[in-house]
């Protein structure tokens, strides 16, 4: 990764736009530490921290701490990631949208546009809700229509900066903006994760446990950030062999390929819808009295994951189960909206391809829809791993919920390997360009 980067820095063009990602990103970090005119922020963060534990950790982890301090860029990108998400579903859903993806630069173009104006959307609705739900209680220092409008306008107006920032990032920039801004607001909460494990089981005890202790830390989340490269970068790689066709006088083809299926082909998606579709009522409680004394109490606390694997009440630990399921029922969910092995085998079998010992058309893709079964599960499986031991351990020791989890994890390898690959392509670009001018 160091040899990567010493070698782009020394190209001009690939220096330029690595530093320009970094001066997107400081500014993405200042706005975070604005806060919001009329809001009182210490209100906020007493409230925030009564609720440790609860589904807005992981919420807050995305917008690097932003939420808690109610900055300009509260809501950060994941009013962004959400229009996303439902944009590739209505692709799959409505066919105009599905023909425009097809047709090219132009139908992607219309439908990123068409994203654009969902975030928007989806982000005047989060600072209504959050305005007119916390307003009330003391977030507003003075809980006036006047300033309400000017929270919800700064927020939905910070919420599309930050996609303007992260377009010009994809654009100007080295890797996908919205994923490094997501990155960012990841690795700007370790600090507090790591002084939280240090309070927990190092501080007040010998040098000897405590240097055990942080060994034993260190090498769990080595393991697992080497679990997930190796999860990100598992393939199993389909031969493909092209028969020879006769053009004029000669055979021409006959040359040998492959198709490669990623074992975690749907990444850190299955993860995030699971923990979105298991907090969103945990998070709507919060705006209302509950009394978790009752059964729709105790189902509310089982869906919250500061409350599993505990000793003390191993019934909550159900909603374990129920995360695990999503997670594998979302992976195989968005492995066949991004995967069509009828689709695969049709092209295939149209430029005289063929898969060794499988015959062309229904049987190459049943025998695709097969292994890409098989190959899901694995990293079904590998995913919830690395999103259920960050979960496991908290829950024994009672750590309390860390903004750095195994999605965390995900997410920080995921986007930095593509990151690099990027920057490797665009190398290589350039290169190739400086060979074929000389």
């Amino acid at each position: 990764m160091w040899k990567t980067l010493q070698n782009a820095f020394k190209i001009k063009e690939v220096r330029k736009k690595i530093l320009f990602t970094f001066f997107i990103l400081i500014v993405v970090r200042i706005g975070a530490h604005i806060p919001i005119p009329g809001v009182n922020t210490a209100y906020f963060a007493d409230w925030f921290a009564s609720q440790s534990g609860t589904a807005f950790n992981f919420f807050n982890a995305m917008t690097g701490g932003s939420f808690t301090k109610l900055s300009v860029f509260a809501l950060s990108i994941t009013p962004y990631i959400t229009s996303s998400i439902i944009m590739q579903l209505l692709t799959i859903a409505i066919p105009k949208l599905e023909e425009m993806h097809k047709e090219g630069e132009e139908g992607r173009k219309f439908i990123a546009k068409l994203t654009r104006y969902v975030t928007v959307g989806l982000a005047l609705i989060e600072s209504t809700a959050m305005t007119i739900g916390f307003g009330n209680s003391g977030m507003l220092i003075n809980f006036t229509w006047y300033n309400a409008i000017v929270v919800i306008m700064t927020m939905t107006a910070g919420s599309a900066v930050l996609m303007w920032l992260g377009e010009r990032i994809t654009e100007k920039g080295v890797g996908n903006g919205i994923s490094i801004i997501l990155l960012i607001n990841i690795l700007s909460g370790l600090p507090d994760d790591f002084m939280s494990l240090y309070e927990r089981f190092m501080a007040g005890t010998s040098v000897a446990k405590a240097a055990l202790s942080a060994v034993i830390i260190l090498a769990v989340i080595l393991a697992m950030i080497a679990f997930v490269v190796l999860l990100q970068g598992g393939e199993r790689r389909i031969p493909v062999q092209y028969a020879k066709k006769m053009q004029g006088r000669r055979y021409v083809g006959g040359q040998s390929s492959n198709i490669p299926l990623k074992v975690n082909t749907a990444g850190v998606i299955p993860v995030i819808f699971a923990s979105s579709l298991m907090s969103f009522p945990v998070v709507i409680a919060q705006f209302f009295s509950v009394d978790y004394s009752t059964v729709g109490g105790r189902i509310l606390l089982a869906l919250s994951s500061s409350n599993w694997c505990k000793p003390s009440d191993p019934i909550l630990s159900i909603g374990l189960l129920i995360y695990i399921g999503l997670i594998v029922a979302f992976a195989y969910f968005y492995t066949s909206i991004t995967f069509n092995p009828i689709e695969i085998a049709d092209n295939m079998k149209k430029q005289g391809g063929f898969i060794p010992g499988i015959r062309p058309g229904r049987p190459t893709s049943d025998y695709l829809n097969r292994i890409l079964n098989y190959i899901v599960f694995i990293g079904a499986v590998g995913l919830t791993i690395v999103a259920v031991i960050p979960i496991l351990f908290s829950g024994i020791f009672n750590i309390g919920q860390l903004s750095f989890g195994g999605t965390s994890i995900i997410i920080i390898v995921g986007v930095i390997l593509e990151t690099l690959k990027q920057i490797e392509s665009q190398m290589l670009v350039r290169y190739y360009k400086g060979f074929l001018n000389d």
